[in-house]
Order: C-alpha cells, then structure tokens, then sequence
C-alpha cells in the first residue's frame, strides 16, 4: 500500500476523528431540518403528506453519511446480517453527499452571479455543503458499498429529483434563479448522474463489484 495512504487511513479512521464527525455532520443534520422548517410547513399545508420526505435534501444527505460513519465506528460489533443495509446507507451517504453538497453551493453563486447578496450565513452553507461533498470522497474508500448498492442510491436520487421537480418541491432557490427554473432542473439531473457515475468509478478503483 501506498505510505500517503496508508498514513491517511490510520488517520481518518482515528475513533476520536470519526466521533468528531459523527457528532458534526448529526449538528449538520439537525440544523439542516430546522433550515428547512418553513418550506416543510409550507408543503404540509398545501401538498400532500407523502411528499414531506422529498422536501429536505441536504440533511437527509448528511443523515445518510452520519449513520455510514456508525456503521464505520462499530463496524466489529455488527455481524454480517447488517451488511445489506450498511451497503446501501453508506451508497446513499456518498452519492448524495456529493450531489447537495456541489448543487448547494452552485446553486448560492448562480444566485449571487444574477444579484442576490451574499450574506454570512451563505459562506457558512457553502463551506459546510463542500465539507459533505469532501468528506463523501475521502471516505468511500473505507465503506464496503458496492455496484449494486450504488446503483440503488443512484435510483433513490434520481427519484427524488423527478419528484422534486414534478411537484415543486425542490429546495427554494435564490430569488434572481426563479426564471431559471428549467435551467437548475437540467443542472440537478446531469449533476445527479455525475455523482452516480464518479460514485461507481470509485467504488470500481477500490475493487469491489
């Protein structure tokens, strides 16, 4: 093995590191919610229940990679009958993950390009949502995710941008992007099967099927 990488591995995958992040990215997921509260209300009041899952997509990302990190962390505890879900939940983390984490902060600058004023609290979302994105990529190499489990994210994701699109509930964008709509929806979809796509390139790198 390589010394860089194996002196990452013993690195990142410190319990005290992992820990950090787990509490980390469960801050993330809970604020995440809450950012989202008002377009939850929103939906609620005027759409049909069902449709509340699909509203907030960056904490149920993060959400996703914070339980792959406790899979990680008691990976020697869990017997083999966890294996399926832990697949799929650490697919999702990463796919995801990378996905709202590159859409979020693209999505901030378009709005800024056009005029919207970058605020504090922008920069603070925007270094967060790179963090996911990072922190996805440094750490598929530790999950045992494979094709399959991939795959499925990948379906999961794909999903939930037709639903977001098809009955409006995709996250409020920036003002000025309200007549981009068709724009940011092409954007979303080619930005999903990018992540699909690197996700499996990956996954295929670190040699699992």
């Amino acid at each position: 093995m390589n010394v860089s990488l194996a002196w990452s591995e013993r690195v990142l995958t410190r319990p005290a590191l992992l820990w950090f992040l787990l509490v980390c990215n469960l801050l993330g997921t809970v604020y995440g919610y809450i950012w989202y509260g008002s377009q939850l209300e929103y939906t609620s009041q005027h759409e049909p229940d069902w449709l509340l899952i699909f509203v907030p997509d960056s904490p149920t990302a993060s959400l996703f990679f914070s339980l792959a990190l406790v899979f990680l962390i008691f990976q020697d505890r869990m017997g083999a009958k966890w294996l399926p879900l832990r697949m799929i939940i650490e697919a999702l983390g990463v796919v995801t993950s990378i996905k709202y984490g590159i859409w979020a902060v693209t999505m901030i600058f378009a709005g800024f390009a056009q005029g919207d004023e970058l605020v504090w609290k922008d920069i603070m979302l925007s270094a967060s949502h790179l963090a996911m994105a990072a922190e996805a990529l440094l750490f598929l190499r530790f999950f045992v995710c494979g094709t399959a489990a991939v795959l499925i994210a990948g379906v999961w994701t794909l999903l939930n941008d037709t639903i977001d699109y098809t009955y409006g509930v995709f996250p409020w964008l920036p003002a000025p992007l309200g007549d981009d709509l068709t724009a940011v929806q092409n954007f979303t979809f080619l930005l999903t099967l990018c992540c699909i796509a690197l996700s499996w390139i990956l996954v295929r790198r670190a040699g699992r099927a």
